[in-house]
């Protein structure tokens, strides 16, 4: 546990929070800032600063617990949908714990998560597949 950290304390107990889901290895818990209702934070039990470079069995864990929460939150809301995702790196946010955001979505909501977009470049896409592939 890291003393300083938010998420570190709600695993621990240590700060409230409204828990829909915990096992072994993650908690699910309401947003204290929702983008809609039921938005949720699925966090590692054991501090870790990223999801994607946690150890396996910790990614897999907190991606299934996606997946059981998401479920429950489809009986409970019936959304249009959801927005999944998890943001790294010191550009955004300030929570150094790993989280995944789980957003029920409807059709008529505010939220927006934009991305700017361009084409494909067919060469520069053949490299960096290249590049990539080769480390995998």
């Amino acid at each position: 546990m890291h003393d300083d950290c938010e998420f570190c304390r709600i695993v621990a107990g240590e700060q409230a929070a409204h828990v829909l889901y915990e096992d072994e290895r993650t908690l699910a818990f309401l947003d204290e800032n929702p983008a809609t209702p039921g938005h949720t934070l699925i966090v590692p039990r054991a501090h870790a600063e990223e999801v994607v470079t946690a150890d396996e069995p910790t990614a897999a864990a907190v991606f299934e617990t996606v997946r059981t929460v998401a479920t429950a939150l489809e009986s409970v809301l019936e959304p249009d949908g959801f927005s999944v995702f998890h943001t790294s790196g010191p550009l955004v946010g300030s929570v150094d714990h790993a989280h995944v955001h789980l957003v029920p979505r409807r059709t008529d909501d505010d939220v927006r998560l934009s991305l700017s977009r361009t084409p494909l470049e067919p060469d520069a896409a053949a490299d960096l597949t290249g590049r990539v592939r080769s480390t995998l």
